[in-house]
């Protein structure tokens, strides 16, 4: 179902699908909006937060400071998407990550203790919530042995795997991503440097696999290429 920026935060929320518009009218209610400037601070790592952050508009990054001081992505989030879920299950909790839009962003802020009572009248929230925090479990793990490898051709193709089904939009036998962040954060999110990048892209440029189109397109033209890549099974 396509989604329009009028529509109140826990309609974008796929774990809120399931509610009654009576209850998602209750939700409304207690939410609260606030914008954010393309490269502003959501929250902080270390920051006290006892509230769900909800993407009503716009793109977020979560990212964390490795032991060398520097900025480690480690996800990209879009609208419907929500973060600081760790804060509902606990009183005194930090965050483990910092947030920032990477384009002027709609968030819609909900405190615990308004979701505490969501999840005491609505037990199945509770079941998809744990089903998101999974698989972002899982997300953390898939990047962590990315990361491991070394070879960049790898790690970089997983990335362009990813970016296809969360950025993608297909385009008969084509997939056209919209890169949400520069390739300085691409350097950050993959661990790998410029020119590195720059150098792989082009050899998947000669091989067929994509098309670059300025810095802030690539248009897919191999994605089983692409997906061999991403099993460690590097281009020759």
């Amino acid at each position: 179902m396509q989604q329009h920026a009028s529509e109140p935060c826990p309609k974008r929320v796929p774990i809120f699908h399931s509610l009654s518009e009576l209850e998602i009218q209750k939700i409304t209610a207690v939410v609260h909006h606030k914008l954010f400037k393309k490269g502003e601070r959501i929250i902080e790592e270390g920051e006290k937060s006892t509230s769900l952050f909800i993407i009503h508009s716009g793109k977020v990054k979560l990212s964390k400071l490795t032991v060398h001081g520097k900025e480690q992505i480690v996800h990209l989030l879009t609208v419907g998407d929500f973060f600081g879920e760790h804060n509902l299950f606990h009183e005194d909790t930090v965050m483990n990550l910092s947030g920032y839009a990477l384009e002027d962003t709609k968030i819609c802020i909900l405190k615990k203790q308004d979701f505490d009572q969501i999840m005491a009248n609505n037990p199945a929230i509770s079941f998809k919530l744990l089903k998101t925090i999974t698989s972002r479990l899982s997300h953390m793990e898939d990047l962590a042995k990315t990361l491991a490898t070394k070879d960049p051709e790898v790690r970089i193709a997983n990335m362009l795997l990813e970016f296809c089904e969360i950025f993608g939009t297909k385009k008969q036998n084509l997939i056209l991503i919209n890169l949400p962040i520069t390739r300085e954060e691409i350097s950050s999110y993959v661990g790998l440097t410029r020119e590195t990048i720059s150098r792989k892209f082009a050899k998947f440029v000669d091989k067929g696999i994509l098309t670059l189109i300025g810095n802030k397109q690539i248009l897919i033209k191999d994605k089983a290429m692409l997906q061999t890549t991403g099993d460690s099974f590097p281009i020759n």
